[in-house]
């Protein structure tokens, strides 16, 4: 159902103004398809734009009139989900193609079409190619034709790079060739120093500045109308920021966001293909330290300063709840003091510990969940660390343990066979929600607060790395 209503909108939306004649033919040899699909990519999906059911002669016909972008499309099979392959449409929509049932490159031919007869016979060739490295490694395992075999190693990876030099730049320019140009990684010069920097900030300079393209078009925001359906601008969108940037700090990470969409400028399109992949990630992710301030950095700066508006109202009200409620939590916001009762579970506030008055340098708020075999684990090697720590008057940290727990007499039980001699909370008496004021949906959670009782860790690391974080911490702390 949801393919049929995706296919129904992008038929209807391509009919009006504009439309064009058209007539798309393939033949694929021992296909077993009785009905095959055009595809356009749109990031990971494909969203399926027209259908044609198989001929007495085992022809598949797209044919009507409607409006065709330049760009790569794929051939879907009939289950609407798989795609066959990839071919192009540029000024041509009067063509035909033949191929075996994968549509292997080395089995087509193609009529009427000067883009996909380049880009098939590009494709063919690199597959030659493939096959022909194959074989001479083989060879190179041999002692006795190893060396030859080295000698056309070389000659073979001479004539190919000759080649894609030949072919990148034909005589008339191709939307395929300009695709694959486009999509090069970023030259990054030997007499550059940091290279990684350099390469961050230069990746998207050929969609940019880049004006020696087909279309020629004097802005990222007109040449996008041409790349945002091809299969690889999804990749090099993920590769940037889950691949080149996943490592990277938050304050990084929000600059070179920061970075794109001002040079995205006003082309909302292009925001919402960016916007719409990598907010949720940065949204759900609950391992990677900093992605929650740059989920914040994307809500306050861009969707909830009205410059995302293809956001509707409710999504827009869910996540200024959720803004509101994360960026308490944030590392760098200072910890919100919790008073709660010990294991006395006295009701009057007076008796009540609070999470900041102690004498240490850091506090470790632990919220743990005696039900849980996890917090078991990790509670018995805090345990360890913690008692180590006492015994040799080395106390850098205070453990200040939240029972997550609702059944108060099985955690007050707990906590006495374990012999837990930090400071254990628990219980409904307490000043605040602690789960909203440090974002705490789960157990083991562990929230690491400074001398000034600032957040400086808000992820749960294993305890076997919390001496080590702090001592980095501290290093880092010098020489700021």
């Amino acid at each position: 159902m949801k393919r049929t209503l995706i296919f129904a909108l992008m038929l209807g939306a391509a009919m009006g103004a504009g439309a064009q004649t058209y007539k798309i033919t393939f033949k694929l040899e021992g296909l077993k398809d009785s009905m095959l699909y055009i595809a356009r990519h749109y990031r990971d999906q494909l969203q399926l734009m027209d259908s044609a059911r198989v001929g007495k002669d085992g022809s598949f016909v797209f044919k009507g009139k409607r409006t065709w972008e330049r760009g790569i499309y794929a051939l879907v099979h009939q289950d609407g989900e798989k795609a066959i392959g990839d071919f192009a449409i540029d000024d041509s929509r009067l063509f035909s193609i033949t191929a075996d049932e994968k549509l292997t490159p080395t089995t087509v031919k193609v009529k009427g079409s000067e883009a996909n007869s380049q880009m098939f016979a590009y494709m063919a060739t690199w597959s030659e190619a493939k096959k022909r490295r194959e074989a001479i490694d083989l060879r190179k395992k041999n002692a006795v034709t190893k060396e030859q075999a080295e000698k056309e190693d070389q000659a073979l990876l001479d004539e190919m790079k000759a080649y894609d030099n030949e072919a990148r730049h034909p005589k008339k320019p191709q939307l395929f060739f300009d695709l694959v140009n486009f999509f090069d990684d970023a030259h990054v010069p030997d007499t550059v120093k940091d290279k990684p920097y350099y390469f961050r900030t230069h990746y998207w300079d050929r969609y940019f500045d880049d004006q020696s393209a087909d279309w020629r078009m004097k802005s990222g925001k007109a040449r996008f109308q041409y790349l945002k359906y091809s299969p690889d601008l999804f990749k090099k969108l993920n590769y940037f920021f889950f691949g080149q940037l996943y490592h990277a700090d938050s304050d990084t990470i929000i600059k070179e966001i920061d970075r794109l969409a001002a040079r995205i400028g006003d082309d909302t399109a292009m925001l919402r293909y960016v916007f719409d992949h990598i907010e949720p990630r940065y949204y759900r992710s609950t391992r990677n330290i900093g992605w929650d301030a740059v989920w914040c950095h994307l809500a306050s700066e861009y969707y909830l300063k009205g410059r995302c508006p293809w956001a509707l109202p409710g999504t827009l009200t869910n996540m200024r709840y959720n803004y509101n409620r994360i960026k308490q939590s944030l590392i760098g916001a200072h910890g919100q003091e919790l008073w709660m009762a010990d294991t006395n579970q006295s009701t009057n506030p007076d008796d009540w510990i609070s999470s900041h008055r102690f004498p240490t340098p850091y506090v470790v708020l632990w919220f743990w969940d005696p039900d849980c075999h996890h917090c078991q684990e990790q509670s018995e090697e805090l345990k360890k660390l913690y008692d180590d720590m006492v015994a040799k008057g080395e106390k850098r940290f205070e453990v200040y343990a939240v029972g997550y727990e609702s059944d108060v007499p099985k955690w007050k039980k707990y906590v006495k066979e374990h012999d837990f001699r930090w400071v254990n909370v628990g219980g409904p008496n307490v000043n605040i929600d602690y789960q909203e004021a440090y974002n705490v949906h789960g157990a083991p959670t562990m929230i690491i607060l400074n001398q000034r009782r600032d957040i400086i860790m808000n992820k749960t690391i294993p305890v076997k790395n919390l001496m080590g974080f702090l001592d980095d911490y501290e290093k880092r702390s010098e020489k700021e």
